[in-house]
This record gives C-alpha cells, sequence and structure tokens, in this order.
C-alpha cells in the first residue's frame, strides 16, 4: 500500500512540474459525439492573455478559479481568484453585469458575522478584516438567493494559517451582505438540500466549518461547529517567507458533497492516504476514511444513485452505487474502511471539475493538464467527446437545461489561463 501512495504522490508531483503546452479554444470549433448524440461548440469566451481578441477581453478574468450559474439560468458568476473579485455575466450574451470586489476594511465592519470561538487567530493579531479576499469556489442557497464565496487567504496571511473567511452576496443586488470567518484555507462550500446547513471545507487543516442557515435572514446564521478528519493538522510557518501550503496541508479536502437525504456529508482527501471522508450528519460524527477508490480524489459528484469521482493526476472518472459506498462506510472500524468494484473511464491529465448534463447521460470534466472538456458517456461509461479549451481548466458548471457549459481556465506559473470558456451543448433524440 505505502508503494501505490507513493507511486500516486510522484505522479501528482511529476505533473505539477510538467507544464504542458499552451492551448487557446477557436470560437466556432464545434465536436460531435461518436454516437452523433451530442454536439459541444465553443461560442464565446471572456479573456485576459496577451494576444487576445479585443472582442471577447474583460480585464476583471484574472486567475479565474471557478463557475456557478444562477439556478435560475439568467446569470453566472466567475470567481477572479488573484482579482480579489467575483464577475457576473448575463447567460447568452455574455455580457458583464457586474464586478464584485473582495476587499475588506473598517467600512464593512458590519457585515460581519459575530466571531466564534473555532477559529482563533494564532500569529496576526492587528487589522484582522482589513485585506482582500481571494475568492475560490461558490454554492448558492435559499433557493439561489445566496451565494457564498470563500477566500483561499486574507492577503496579509502568506502561508494561509489563520482564519480566513467568505462573503455571502444577494443574487438580487449582487452586493455583499454578510461576511463570516472560516478555518484556514477554505475551498469547497456546500449547501444541504433541506436548507439546514452549509459546510465549508478547509483545505489547510483537515476540517469543515458548519454554518446554521435555516432562517431567512442573513444575520441569523450562525457557525454551529467544526467537523475534523482524524486531526487538526498544526500551524506553525513563518510569516515572512512564503511555502507550498497547495501540498503541505494534511489530507488535502477538496469535493464536498451532502448525501441527497442530508445523512451523510462525503469529502474528499487528495493528499497523504487520500480517500473520502464520511460523516454522519444525524449523529455529527465522523465515521472515518472510504479507500479503494484511485488515490487523489478531486471533485465529488452525486447523480441517480451513484457517487462519482474525478481523480486528478491520473485523469479518471470513477463511479460506484452510492449505497455500496454508504455500506462501506457504515462498517468501517477505527476510521477506516475500503470498497471496491468502481467503474472508471480515462479522460484527460489533470481531471479537476467535474458536472453532470441534466439527464445523467453525461459528465463534463475539465482536464487541466490537456486543456479539454471530455464528455463521459455514463451508460456505457466511455470518453465520446473531447474539445480543446484555453489552457489550464479547472472550474466548470453546466446550466440546468443542459445547454450552456461555463469552463474556467486559471493557468500556471504565469503562463495560460485568464479565460472563461463558453460552450453551447446539443442533444440528439
Amino acid at each position: 500500500m505505502k508503494k501505490i501512495i507513493f507511486a500516486a504522490l510522484t505522479l501528482f508531483a511529476l505533473q505539477a512540474s510538467a507544464q504542458p503546452p499552451l492551448k487557446h479554444s477557436i470560437l466556432g470549433t464545434s465536436v460531435r459525439s461518436d454516437d452523433g448524440q451530442l454536439t459541444i461548440t465553443s461560442v464565446d469566451k471572456r479573456q485576459n492573455y496577451s494576444g487576445g481578441d479585443a472582442q471577447t477581453r474583460e480585464t476583471a478574468i484574472n486567475s479565474p478559479k471557478s463557475a456557478n450559474i444562477h439556478p435560475n439560468g439568467k446569470k453566472y458568476y466567475i470567481n477572479s481568484l488573484e482579482g480579489c473579485a467575483t464577475v457576473v455575466f448575463e447567460m447568452g450574451t455574455n455580457r458583464k453585469l457586474k464586478t464584485i470586489n473582495h476587499h475588506c476594511d473598517p467600512s464593512k465592519e458590519a457585515l460581519w458575522s459575530p466571531p466564534s470561538d473555532l477559529y482563533p487567530f494564532t500569529h496576526y493579531k492587528t487589522n484582522l478584516n482589513t485585506f482582500a479576499g481571494k475568492p475560490v469556489e461558490g454554492c448558492f442557497s435559499h433557493g439561489g438567493r445566496y451565494f457564498w464565496v470563500p477566500y483561499y487567504r486574507r492577503t496579509y496571511d502568506i502561508n494561509a494559517q489563520d482564519p480566513s473567511a467568505l462573503a455571502i452576496i444577494d443574487t438580487e443586488t449582487d452586493e455583499i451582505v454578510r461576511l463570516m470567518e472560516t478555518g484556514p484555507l477554505p475551498k469547497m462550500v456546500c449547501c444541504s438540500h433541506d436548507g439546514k446547513y452549509v459546510a465549508i471545507t478547509h483545505w489547510g487543516n483537515n476540517t469543515i466549518g458548519l454554518v446554521r442557515v435555516d432562517s431567512d435572514d442573513p444575520k441569523e446564521w450562525r457557525h454551529e461547529r467544526m467537523l475534523v478528519v482524524d486531526y487538526v493538522l498544526p500551524l506553525n510557518f513563518s510569516m515572512t517567507h512564503q511555502i507550498d501550503r497547495d501540498n503541505n496541508s494534511g489530507y488535502c479536502l477538496r469535493g464536498t458533497v451532502f448525501t441527497p437525504d442530508d445523512r451523510y456529508l462525503l469529502v474528499g482527501c487528495m493528499g497523504q492516504s487520500g480517500g473520502i471522508a464520511v460523516f454522519d450528519m444525524e449523529n455529527m460524527e465522523y465515521l472515518g476514511r472510504v479507500q479503494g477508490m484511485r488515490s487523489n480524489v478531486r471533485h465529488l459528484v452525486i447523480n441517480n444513485g451513484y457517487l462519482y469521482l474525478s481523480i486528478n493526476a491520473a485523469g479518471y472518472v470513477q463511479r460506484l452505487p452510492l449505497e455500496k459506498f454508504l455500506e462501506a462506510a457504515r462498517q468501517m472500524k477505527n476510521h477506516l474502511g475500503s470498497v471496491s468494484g468502481w467503474e472508471e473511464c480515462q479522460v484527460g491529465a489533470g481531471a479537476r471539475t467535474i458536472e453532470i448534463s441534466p439527464d445523467g447521460h453525461y459528465v463534463f470534466a475539465a482536464c487541466n493538464a490537456a486543456s479539454e472538456v471530455c464528455v463521459v458517456d455514463t451508460r456505457k461509461m466511455r470518453t465520446v467527446a473531447r474539445i480543446t479549451c484555453d489552457s489550464y481548466p479547472v472550474g466548470l458548471d453546466i446550466s440546468k437545461d443542459g445547454q450552456w457549459v461555463i469552463v474556467t481556465s486559471q493557468g500556471r506559473r504565469n503562463q495560460g489561463g485568464n479565460a472563461v470558456n463558453i460552450f453551447r451543448v446539443t442533444y440528439g433524440d
């Protein structure tokens, strides 16, 4: 087992060190699936890179990390990480509606929720709420009324070792209406189906924060508790020299999803010995980590009774019946278990965000190193189409009608990226 883990981590490191060739999507490019039942077309982009077409230039795009399409299908949100902004676009026209800046100062003090005792500051002591936030992922709550945006870190915290924060945006006005503390280096955020909880997954120290949100008034939302995967990672890094926190972060918690009945919370572990952490939400109990899938789990999606995974380094999409996975979770001993029988399909290197078409027939995967969007037919679990997008894609979302796929290309080491690709999808009978 140690040899397998070492080999997987070595592959991850090699992939991170290699620099695949730069690619750019060409508007008008269209690809049809092998069976002719799906066509995906590059119809537009918003980019901010040297040599890009002036007609598609958007200077607010700066290291775009994630895309989130509003449930009503009328607009979408792009989290521009290094730009410290969330950019709102109109669906269909791709016209910019607004740039929401994540710069916090004393004028925003009234927006902060009361501090909890869950996230103490241990390194920084003054001007804690004066910073720029680096927005990472996002999710909607309250039927789409609110959009939750975690900050990778507060800009003064160079090694993401003290609490970060998140912004809550009212999507009717596209204004920030609430700011809340989080643990270090939050990435994923997920709302339970019953609207009771929002879970914020902290890449930085093996923890997940739970916020109680079953009120319609944001001022009544409160921190409920902090969940822990095995142990809280001690953080005591330099305050003057930056280190690699993308890798020095314990289990590197990432993909996060509530089961359809909200009984369990599942969290993918990209680092160390990997697997998927499972929490029993009824008893607020940590059950442990289920292994048996490929290592380097990045994103989790539940659809039509299956748990789907993206496997980053090796570039796979895997799936297993959800009930089979949960049965293995319930049988864990000493917080560790395993389950076999995963179906899988190789997509492109660096499989990051995955989303599934409304009918459940297709998985769309943003493949970072391959600079492609790959489409998997779930009825056969094989790749049936792939289309080039700007290097290097990370975030992806699909509209509720399945017609639009929005992909963010973040870039690597100041190369590539700084682009949002817009694809139209049409389906056969």
